[in-house]
């Protein structure tokens, strides 16, 4: 297969130059041109709440992370419970713990400097080989190619790539690696994002004004809406269970969850064992069945009961706390907002 790699990465430059997406933590190219250096703890942040999230999701996150903690270092010193009280609602929890792990990794073995190359950078906890790649090349110019689900679909594409996903993952790559340049490779690694973001859309997609349409194999076969292909997902399971909200003056009856497992470090009521870690209700009470509710994991569908008490006696499980909703991650937070217009009622 002939790539002409010099002249797709400056065509491609060209309209990145002109209608790079402006994004909280990104250096615009005019301000790189001018000098101006990514900072790496912005990048490695974005980076991490992006994965399996969307850009509208993350922003509100971003804003009050780096007004809360500005740097590697004021993260690395924050109080587990707090982090996680501000992730709460962004999903995939096990990133906030390894937030946590990596900062205090950067500040402990490197000084509060993150690592320069990409293999550097592999070392931290918590970071694998894309947000390696990606920090390594937007932060650092280091020629590392950056592979998400945009990028897969652009150049499944640009290359009449059938094989579907997950299978072609690596024909993707390295396609995705022929044309990673040398020169700008931070500003390539955005703009072939943002291509997949914007006009390279995974329906509809905007063939007419796309920098790259003339190359296009798919385009030229008349495939691109139907590129990538992807291999059937079988059926997720449902999985039922129960959540007990005790309420005492105020306060509500809450458990602080295993750090390892399903909504690892987070906040959250006493339940049944639908998620492995419950068990009995957690206080003698007469618990009064409000509804349901519904939420969806990676791997499966869930519906909760939810049974509402007031709790005068001792508590056999969790601590009483004066919760702040927001702390809450989701399917928690769906069962109080059921449960709120009953609370000391």
């Amino acid at each position: 297969m002939q790539i002409d790699a010099e002249s797709l990465n400056r065509q491609l430059l060209s309209w990145y130059d002109a209608h790079a997406r402006v994004m909280p933590w990104r250096v615009s190219p005019q301000d790189r041109a001018m000098g101006t250096r990514p900072d790496p703890y912005r990048v490695w942040l974005s980076e991490v709440m992006l994965q399996q999230t969307t850009v509208a999701a993350v922003r509100d996150y971003f804003h009050r992370f780096t007004a809360r903690w500005p740097d590697v270092a004021s993260l690395a010193a924050a109080p587990d419970t707090d982090v996680m009280g501000e992730w709460a609602g962004l999903g995939y929890y096990a990133r906030a713990r390894n937030l946590l792990k990596c900062a205090r990794a950067v500040v402990a073995d490197h000084g509060g400097r993150f690592p320069a190359t990409r293999e550097g950078l592999l070392t931290l906890p918590g970071i694998g080989p894309y947000t390696a790649s990606a920090i390594a090349a937007i932060a650092y110019d280091e020629p590392a190619t950056v592979v998400d689900g945009n990028v897969e679909r652009v150049m499944a594409r640009m290359f009449l790539v059938e094989t579907p996903l997950p299978a072609a993952k690596p024909e993707l790559t390295a396609l995705a690696e022929r044309l990673t340049p040398q020169h700008r490779p931070g500003d390539y690694a955005q703009a072939v994002m943002d291509l997949g973001a914007t006009i390279c859309t995974p329906r509809s997609p905007a063939c007419a004004i796309c920098p790259w349409t003339h190359s296009c194999e798919a385009r030229a076969a008349r495939v691109q809406a139907d590129l990538p292909r992807k291999a059937a997902k079988g059926e997720k399971p449902l999985r039922r269970g129960k959540v007990w909200v005790g309420h005492r003056e105020g306060a509500l009856l809450l458990e602080r969850r295993p750090e390892r497992g399903l909504l690892g470090g987070m906040l959250g009521f006493p339940g049944d064992g639908w998620d492995g870690a419950g068990g009995d209700a957690p206080a003698k009470a007469d618990w009064q069945e409000i509804g349901e509710v519904r939420h969806t994991f990676t791997h499966f569908h869930l519906i909760l009961q939810v049974l509402v008490a007031p709790v005068e006696g001792e508590a056999l499980r969790g601590d009483w706390a004066r919760l702040k909703p927001s702390d809450l991650p989701t399917v928690m937070r769906k069962a109080y907002d059921l449960a709120r217009g009953t609370l000391d009622s």
